[in-house]
């Protein structure tokens, strides 16, 4: 079986391009005892990634320069030499970026029967649905009835934490970077959402939430988190998920001008990844099977096709090309 894989080429200066990325076909080897041999359906893409492509220490290794890149994958075993999986089995591994591969069967992770479309596995049931359910509930201590402000809403992440808010009773702010955005925004049920090329962020937020804020979910940085802190109420609480918007940045990103502020106002700025928070793992998909069921959370994929688009997928994370989960569809 031959596999077409996606290589990291150059490391990215700033946005990356094609250029950084190349398709080789590969041999699938045949698993031996204790393998499987998966082809992969779906595979995604996430901003998290763009860290990877640089040489620099971080709490994931950088991708290889000439080697093929890795990621959240959902596929189904075509062959089998390892006790519990048989030819035909869903499975979730960290395998992406390419149609198949022969892995130990200890990498990979059962899906039993699916209770929704393989790619939600890598989406609202997968690792940004629980950043999602983690950072607000984790990291941001969440209480019921809170005014709560997610930066980046209509993304992956920021989609489920508003959902996620709103099913708890507060009043939730959403920012996004189109009209469109904004519209499916406000049918999620946010109380206020706005575009944040248009008009002063801090502005919007004085607009949206008179009295201030209690949570401020950050997935933006940069002028977001500072107009965040200008308006959080005292006590408030920020769950620092990430910076996509200093992500390509080629120089370092001044910090906020108003950090001292958080002395004074008595804020937790805290920073998180979603595997700090493993112990909530089982709490998080029986909740949010439960609120995909009952309809309180729904979600949205952009689809790109084929592996030959997984880079133009990737490169659209950085250009709004996405509303909801990125996801490249690898079934032929």
């Amino acid at each position: 079986m031959d596999s077409r894989e996606v290589v990291l080429r150059n490391r990215p200066v700033g946005m990356p391009t094609r250029d950084d990325f190349e398709i080789v076909t590969s041999t699938v080897p045949v698993p031996s005892k204790g393998e499987v041999t998966v082809r992969n359906l779906c595979m995604s893409v996430d901003p998290y990634m763009r860290g990877r492509m640089i040489d620099r220490k971080s709490y994931v290794p950088p991708f290889q320069v000439g080697e093929v890149l890795t990621g959240g994958a959902v596929g189904q075993v075509v062959a089998s030499e390892a006790e519990g999986f048989a030819e035909g089995d869903y499975v979730q591994h960290n395998y992406g970026w390419r149609e198949a591969l022969t892995c130990a069967a200890g990498e990979l992770t059962p899906l039993g029967e699916l209770a929704a479309p393989a790619s939600a596995y890598l989406g609202v049931l997968g690792m940004p649905g629980m950043t999602s359910y983690v950072g607000l509930l984790g990291a941001a201590a969440l209480k019921d009835g809170e005014t709560v402000f997610v930066s980046g809403a209509a993304g992956a992440v920021g989609s489920i934490a508003g959902q996620i808010a709103r099913v708890r009773g507060c009043r939730v702010l959403g920012s996004a970077g189109s009209a469109d955005k904004v519209a499916w925004l406000k049918e999620l049920g946010f109380d206020y959402a706005f575009d944040y090329h248009e008009g002063r962020l801090l502005d919007h937020l004085r607009e949206g939430a008179p009295d201030g804020l209690d949570v401020y979910f950050d997935n933006v940085g940069g002028d977001h988190l500072e107009a965040a802190i200008f308006h959080m109420r005292p006590f408030g609480r920020i769950a620092l998920c990430g910076a996509i918007s200093q992500y390509n940045d080629t120089e370092p990103a001044p910090g906020p001008v108003n950090l001292t502020m958080a002395i004074g106002l008595g804020l937790t700025l805290k920073g998180f990844i979603v595997s700090h928070y493993q112990n909530m793992a089982d709490d998080f998909r029986r909740d949010m099977e439960g609120w995909i069921q009952s309809g309180e959370v729904v979600y949205k994929e952009t689809v790109f096709d084929g592996i030959d688009k997984a880079p133009d997928a990737f490169i659209g994370l950085f250009t709004g090309a996405n509303t909801g989960k990125m996801i490249v569809n690898l079934e032929s």
